[in-house]
């Protein structure tokens, strides 16, 4: 039994091979895109998650220390020390740092 195709089903076959090819490739990448997506997602999620956690457990220890012993250097600790982390940390984020570079490459004039 010997098969015999004609140029037009060969260029047909050949096309139909590339178009999912191309098809193949094309879903591959939305996938992952999607995936990235996802990652990118979860590791906000996971922050949020964590930082409230975090301000939950410090809330949690400020009310303990203020609702139990209010005249002692104590509670000035336990108010102050979450305020100088917020502190450092929020202005390490708002601040704006100047990049001095020449503009020339390696750095030479």
């Amino acid at each position: 039994m010997t098969v015999e195709l004609t140029a037009t089903q060969v260029l047909a076959g050949a096309g139909a091979l590339v178009v999912l090819v191309i098809a193949w490739r094309g879903g591959s990448r939305r996938a992952r895109a999607a995936a990235d997506a996802a990652r990118s997602g979860a590791r906000l999620f996971s922050m949020t998650g964590r930082v409230l956690a975090m301000a939950g457990a410090i809330a949690g220890v400020q009310w303990i220390v203020i609702t139990h012993d209010r005249e002692s250097t104590l509670l000035w600790v336990v108010l102050g020390l979450p305020a100088l982390f917020t502190a450092y940390a929020l202005t390490r984020a708002l601040t704006v740092t100047a990049v001095n570079g020449t503009g020339h490459r390696g750095g030479r004039r």
